[in-house]
């Protein structure tokens, strides 16, 4: 259960983090079709989406989103990451559990006799029974271990004038290993763990900027889609009125106000404009097919027959940009600095171990032992029986294994010893060169962060850079627009009263519906470059 509420937290708290980062005001929608204005040639009206997105799954840009953090396989392979680096660190916590240890054997030899006290016997036969157990820790402050036990012995033997035919034995013993220089500080174990904490902070904010970057990627997919919707719209409105113009050609020609040679640049400008209108169908179904695979999962039911319908369009509010502070945003909270920061951490981490492993090994052991001995106990005299029989014992004694554990834990019978072990190479040692080693890492990594801060610096620029051009060129192509149409405007009348050929009028027709696209792109970029500075500000986009 703890590693499982681990888990939960650390994808939480980058999820909410990316969440909070892509939350926009909404704003006005601008529409970059424009109207069809009076006096002119009827014009045909802006029409609605293709049937297959009218038909579609109503989908705001909030709602694909949140899908694509639940769905995303990519998201999803990601956030395993955080709780396979959990499982890692308590593995390495796990070298500071204490270990229960315990023995058990049995055994029983027979051999022939070997002194002369044995004349006359055949086999000797001796047994033993031997069980111990207790405890083993590795310390997690001082890189000390210790080690207590206490184990029971039973001993039987036939062997002439054998004092103890059966015997009984306990020993309870404890033992430490303190380093004193060398792993006093740190030590493998606690290399170890230290990086794997560091390791799982990183994953944690990998999580966070695959999330970022995935969000991002569902905001810019979905203002595609919009885009190619809206642009199917501007080529079908150029398609209806090339189709209006042809019709009012033949109309003219008919009643022999025109020329017949007139209605072949009109039916040019159809077959122009119906390519424009298949292109701009297969734009929609490669944006469909983007933010599908963004935003759903392949194992859902009719995952390529899905068709969302955008409801959000593109929003034209002006918005003040802070570049500084977006740096300084950027420089303290942007994943990929923040990793390198950690991997220098783990750098520091593995050279203060590289020099502590250069340092003298000066070892402390101590041992304490009580032992306590029992059973049945013979005397025998020092009178030698004729003949070389097996000698009588004159007398026995008899003391019990509760006996014995009261020698033991009476503490009657004691050993004790120090021991001090001290060891150092001679001449260059590993530790010397990974010491050497880390040293050059760690200038390499100061290095790397201090480039890296000035690429992300650029990049935040750069992006700022793009918002205040996407405004430009949005309030540019609106007064293109505006023109264009009062062009287009004239050329009715003109060529209405015959002051204006088919060619300029549909030249006229053309350069409106370029000026309403372009806006409507600019628009769009806006929106993205929008989406793009604050994404930039959290992780790498487009690999800025």
């Amino acid at each position: 259960m703890r590693f499982y509420q681990h888990f939960r937290a650390s994808i939480a708290r980058p999820a909410l983090a990316a969440a909070a980062a892509f939350v926009f005001a909404s704003g006005m929608a601008v529409s970059a079709s424009g109207q069809a204005r009076q006096g002119q040639v009827p014009v045909a009206p802006l029409p609605q989406e293709p049937a297959s997105v009218a038909n579609g799954t109503p989908l705001s840009m909030d709602e694909a989103v949140r899908m694509a953090l639940e769905n995303n396989l990519g998201v999803q392979a990601e956030r395993l990451n955080p709780e396979i680096q959990t499982f890692a660190f308590a593995r390495a916590n796990a070298a500071y559990v204490p270990n229960l240890i315990s023995q058990f054997s049995r055994g029983s030899s027979a051999t022939p006799p070997t002194d002369f006290l044995s004349a006359g016997v055949a086999v000797v036969t001796s047994g033993s029974l031997f069980t111990q157990g207790g405890v083993q820790q590795q310390m997690r402050w001082g890189g000390g271990s210790y080690q207590v036990t206490l184990d029971g012995s039973r001993g039987t033997s036939d062997a002439p004038r054998t004092t103890y035919p059966l015997s009984l034995r306990s020993n309870l013993s404890a033992g430490i290993n303190q380093p004193l220089l060398r792993n006093f500080k740190i030590d493998s174990l606690r290399l170890n763990l230290r990086q794997t904490r560091i390791q799982q902070s990183i994953t944690d904010l990998q999580l966070t900027q695959h999330v970022t970057q995935t969000a991002r990627n569902v905001r810019a997919a979905y203002y595609n889609l919009v885009g190619a919707i809206s642009g199917l719209q501007v080529a079908q409105q150029s398609l209806d009125l090339s189709r209006e113009s042809l019709k009012n050609n033949r109309t003219r020609v008919e009643v022999g106000t025109m020329a017949p040679i007139d209605i072949v640049s009109a039916e040019a400008e159809v077959a122009s404009n119906e390519e424009a209108v298949i292109i701009q169908e297969a734009a929609i179904q490669s944006a469909e097919d983007q933010l599908r695979t963004l935003i759903m999962n392949p194992s859902q039911p009719g995952f390529w027959n899905s068709v969302f319908k955008p409801v959000d369009e593109p929003t034209m509010v002006p918005k003040a940009i802070d570049v500084d502070g977006a740096v300084k945003h950027a420089l303290q909270n942007r994943t990929d600095i923040l990793q390198l920061k950690q991997q220098i951490a783990s750098t520091e981490v593995s050279l203060k171990y590289a020099e502590n492993q250069k340092l003298p090994g000066v070892d402390l052991q101590a041992r304490y032992g009580a032992t306590g001995v029992g059973g049945t106990q013979y005397q025998y005299d020092n009178v030698a029986i004729a003949g070389g029989a097996p000698p009588i014992p004159t007398s026995t004694s008899v003391r019990s294994f509760g006996d014995v554990l009261r020698d033991v834990f009476g503490n009657n019978f004691r050993t004790w010893s120090v021991l001090v072990n001290v060891s150092y190479p001679i001449g260059t040692s590993p530790a010397d060169a990974l010491a050497a080693q880390s040293r050059v890492q760690r200038k390499q990594e100061d290095t790397n962060l201090t480039e890296l801060e000035m690429n992300v610096t650029s990049a935040v620029r750069d992006a700022a850079r793009q918002v205040n051009t996407n405004l430009k060129r949005v309030e540019a192509t609106r007064k293109a627009r505006d023109l264009a149409q009062q062009r287009l405007d004239a050329e009715n009348k003109r060529f209405t009263v015959g002051l204006s050929s088919t060619f300029e009028l549909v030249q006229a027709q053309r350069d409106l519906a370029s000026a309403k696209q372009r806006e409507l792109l600019a628009t769009i970029d806006y929106n993205v470059s929008l989406v793009n500075f604050e994404a930039i500000q959290i992780a790498p986009v487009n690999g800025r």
